[in-house]
């Protein structure tokens, strides 16, 4: 319920989410475990080997998991950010600082090579972040791709599916086509999101097997460098109108409290950020023990 909480912001991603309670890797290779062995089970009917071999209840939590949350949240979500921004914007970052510490800490050897692929991960989703919107085509191709790309994002610790939809130009144009039931729009979308999410967790379930350190190093880097997007004190540069009429931010540049226009809350904002920092210690601490 977590990661589809995140994962309807434009700036938080369901897979730090997943870092942060522990089953990253597990979920990583319950994806790449669905493959031509599984379909093959599943089609012969011994339906207890493939749901075993997909590890189907753990997946079956998470996802349906997202999707509740992702249903029933994403309005409060919508409402507290648009209410407290500076104060929902100071508990994410808390959230992310902490998460990086204890990824980072699953780093068995820091080396030149680990600390290599940190920078370029924090570089990397930094200049992510920071890129300006485009405008792009809505044909069906495109649309595809655009599932890929948005769900790949989606399963990467530090950067947002939703935010590179925006980027893509296509944010609105899904969150209308659900509102519309534009079936045909939705059915591309989600059958490039099947595509990338199959395709890109192999990927993954390949770097942490073997490049372990290496792959957690560039995870890391990219929850460093998200801390960009989700800085509480911003001033809009760009907006677009969303659905019914309502102004969202298109475009933001990072500032210092004290040249923010609205209210600072600077003091709140500071004790937000610790709880969520704590938060995540507590987490952690929580499934050490869980595992020894």
């Amino acid at each position: 319920m977590g990661m589809g909480a995140a994962d309807v912001v434009p700036g938080v991603s369901g897979g730090t989410i997943a870092f942060i309670s522990g089953i990253y890797e597990e979920l990583i290779f319950s994806l790449k475990s669905i493959d031509a062995s599984a379909l093959s089970l599943f089609f012969r009917g011994r339906f207890q080997e493939f749901w075993k071999h997909i590890n189907g209840s753990f997946l079956l939590a998470v996802f349906v998991g997202i999707i509740i949350s992702a249903l029933s949240l994403a309005g409060l979500i919508s409402y507290l950010l648009t209410a407290y921004p500076v104060l929902i914007w100071s508990f994410f970052f808390g959230l992310i600082v902490g998460s990086a510490i204890m990824v980072g800490k699953k780093v068995r050897k820091w080396t030149l090579g680990t600390w290599t692929a940190l920078l370029a991960g924090a570089a990397l989703a930094w200049s992510i972040t920071s890129m300006a919107p485009t405008h792009t085509p809505d044909a069906a191709w495109f649309l595809f791709l655009s599932g890929m790309i948005a769900i790949s994002a989606m399963i990467l610790p530090g950067i947002s599916g939703s935010f590179i939809l925006l980027l893509l130009g296509k944010y609105k144009y899904i969150l209308d086509a659900v509102a519309s039931f534009d079936i045909k729009t939705i059915l591309i979308f989600i059958l490039g999101c099947i595509a990338g999410l199959l395709s890109f967790s192999r990927i993954l379930a390949w770097m942490f097997r073997r490049f372990h350190d290496l792959t957690v190093a560039l995870l890391t880097g990219f929850m460093i460098g998200s801390l960009n997007k989700v800085w509480p004190w911003k001033i809009v540069l760009k907006w677009f109108t969303g659905r019914h009429g309502k102004m969202i931010p298109l475009l933001e540049k990072n500032v210092w409290p004290g040249q923010y226009e609205g209210e600072v809350q600077l003091v709140p904002a500071i004790l937000l950020a610790l709880v969520a920092f704590l938060l995540i210690i507590w987490l952690e601490s929580l499934g050490s023990k869980k595992k020894r």
